[in-house]
């Protein structure tokens, strides 16, 4: 099976300025990944990359046997379905419920069938939990809640890869350890690839995987927590 991200010799650039540098870097399908590094040195902007909000002008990189350097904006969209992307601040629609935020994603990304949309959502909702909560507004939910709404956000199209993105960053660490644990067991159940850019040693001292760190404006692979 190929891998579900291969980068060989890739620049990247944000606003003309070059960013990281010469990156390579490769991950199977149903790995867990770390990517850790301080503030301003090239996590989200790597991130970006991978789901065609950055385009790629130097190197060559694949994604979900996506081409980046053929993206363009009508390609991206069939790149994001093949993708989860799970945001540290959630990005919920406040004005309507955790039901029709899921109905919503599904309509965008081509779906038209009623039955097979809400046997999706209560499928997610199920996943992560919340099986009963699909009525409830956004904002009357918990930090923890509106987290694993994100989640069954980013299974809806059933992903070869998640992107999180400082998942646990504003929860308490007893509900960042309940989202790792779900983040790890849908990996496991649907074999899916997770990329998890966090700042939380804690949560990577509990649930060890491979971690991989931008820093002076490289990749570096297979850190360790004590060099991280």
């Amino acid at each position: 099976m190929p891998p579900i991200v291969e980068i060989k010799n890739v620049n990247i650039y944000q606003s003309g300025n070059l960013i990281l540098s010469d990156v390579n870097l490769t991950v199977n399908q149903g790995e867990f990944v770390y990517l850790v590094g301080k503030t301003g040195t090239g996590k989200s902007s790597l991130l970006k990359t991978l789901y065609g909000e950055l385009a790629l002008t130097e190197g060559d990189a694949t994604v979900a046997g996506f081409n980046l350097r053929e993206m363009d904006w009508k390609k991206v969209p069939f790149l994001r379905r093949s993708l989860g992307v799970v945001f540290q601040d959630f990005q919920l629609l406040t004005d309507r419920n955790v039901h029709e935020n899921l109905k919503f994603v599904l309509k965008a990304t081509g779906w038209k069938d009623e039955n097979l949309m809400e046997e999706k959502i209560n499928d997610v909702l199920d996943k992560v939990g919340l099986k009963s909560k699909g009525f409830k507004m956004t904002f009357e939910m918990s930090g923890g809640e509106q987290q694993r709404v994100d989640i069954a956000r980013a299974l809806l199209n059933s992903p070869k890869l998640i992107l999180a993105d400082e998942p646990t960053g504003n929860l308490d660490p007893e509900t960042s350890d309940e989202i790792m644990n779900l983040l790890i067991q849908v990996a496991k159940d649907y074999n899916t690839t997770v990329i998890m850019a966090t700042h939380d040693f804690m949560v990577i001292k509990k649930f060890p995987a491979r971690m991989v760190k931008t820093e002076a404006g490289k990749v570096w692979d297979n850190a360790t927590v004590e060099h991280a």
